[in-house]
């Protein structure tokens, strides 16, 4: 049953704070950089004297750099932030991903490309996890879900504008571009203030904090970590490798008209709003994560197909069916308040920034798998048995996941 003070403007409002704002706008440009490169993979790769099939070699063997980095910056920045502070993490992660951005723009070879874009990764692996969670843990319980929702909202509203910017700007500029915004915002966070849960635990000494292999030495909680990885794989498996593989796709569909990975991007994290929007405030609503989260894997699930045999459609009914997945992959600001949620404060920063990154860097594994398959099945044959795989695990995994809608977070994980 749904009561009616669950969605009222008195919960909503507290989610308009500076707080919000500026790890709102630090997501935003943390989802710029990260999208960017999908979008001026083909131009930038062609500058480096990079054609033909090499474009999607190369262009894979990058986005795997950038997720590595990832990867690894997930676990560095979350350790971090249980340990040193949710803030140290916003200002530390921001300042790396803003030079390592600009950086990308002044690379002359496929190596120099590599290094600045796992550096990038590595920055960017910090800003959603410490952001959900400061924001996590200075709202209350009633409130945090549209807290969390404008975070990732907002946050995705950063790729549609590196699609603009790809538009209309050369791949330099573009990154120049990116790595300004995130100097400019650095200045801003000088005025946020740290989680007061997190500064009641830091000062206890006795407290063990940021403890990442204490999440594989419990079976219960490492099987909650993994189901928290595991939900959000869909969304990396169609932006991975349905949206920024879409000029290839588009080619072997046999649809009429140009299709450009940064038009599919741009319609597909414009589609990724309006889903996080509706995901997040359906969550507090409905008073429940894991029936939304089930309810935007069965519509996903529904479109891959759709899109796996669009045959012979126009450009422009191509790009909305880019528009509508991507609201059915937009339970991301869900997601990411599950795995905050899941955990105590001694280890909430720990897993809410490595739980998405893991998931980005889940894309490593989802684009081997679908190269390794693809000449025995085809591109349609091997997303359709990647993609499958992605779904099932996730559904799985939901079914035996705690519901944490409306949990108190002060509590610690026990050793």
């Amino acid at each position: 049953m749904i009561k009616s003070n669950s969605w009222s403007w008195d919960h909503i409002k507290p989610a308009f704070n500076f707080t919000v704002l500026v790890a709102s706008l630090g997501y935003f440009v943390d989802m710029y950089d990260l999208v960017l490169y999908g979008i001026v993979r083909i131009p930038s790769l062609q500058d480096l004297g990079i054609t033909g099939d090499d474009l999607v070699t190369k262009g894979v063997f990058l986005l795997n750099m950038q997720m590595i980095g990832m990867l690894i910056g997930g676990i560095i920045w979350g350790i971090l932030g249980d340990k040193k502070g949710r803030l140290s993490v916003l200002f530390g992660s921001i300042a790396l991903y803003s030079v390592a951005n600009i950086a990308n723009a002044f690379v002359t070879t496929v190596p120099e490309y590599a290094v600045a874009r796992f550096l990038a990764g590595v920055g960017l692996a910090g800003e959603l996890g410490a952001a959900i969670t400061l924001v996590s843990e200075i709202m209350k319980k009633e409130s945090r879900g549209y807290g969390t929702t404008i975070v990732a909202s907002v946050g995705i509203l950063g790729s549609v504008t590196a699609g603009l910017v790809g538009d209309y700007f050369s791949w330099k500029w573009a990154y120049i571009f990116g790595g300004l915004l995130g100097l400019v915002l650095l200045v801003l966070r000088a005025k946020m203030l740290e989680s007061g849960m997190f500064a009641a635990v830091q000062s206890n000494k006795a407290i063990k904090k940021g403890d990442f292999l204490s999440l594989f030495t419990n079976r219960k909680r490492f099987m909650k970590y993994l189901r928290c990885i595991l939900i959000g794989l869909p969304m990396w498996f169609v932006v991975g490798i349905l949206i920024i593989l879409s000029p290839e796709f588009a080619v072997k569909l046999g649809v009429t008209g140009s299709v450009a990975a940064g038009k599919s991007i741009m319609y597909c994290y414009s589609g990724l709003v309006l889903g996080d929007l509706i995901s997040g405030f359906s969550s507090q609503v409905f008073r429940s994560r894991k029936r939304i989260v089930l309810t935007f894997l069965l519509l996903a699930s529904a479109l891959i197909i759709v899109y796996l045999n669009a045959n012979n459609i126009s450009v422009n009914l191509f790009y909305a069916l880019c528009f509508v997945m991507g609201i059915s992959i937009g339970y991301w600001a869900v997601f990411v308040t599950v795995a905050s949620e899941q955990f105590g404060t001694n280890l909430r920063a720990t897993v809410t920034t490595t739980v998405p990154n893991f998931v980005r860097g889940g894309v490593v594994l989802i684009t081997l798998s679908f190269e390794a398959l693809k000449g025995s099945f085809g591109l349609a044959g091997a997303a359709a048995i990647v993609g499958s795989v992605t779904i099932i695990l996730a559904v799985i995994s939901l079914f035996f996941m705690e519901e944490t809608y409306d949990k108190d977070l002060d509590y610690l994980e026990e050793s």
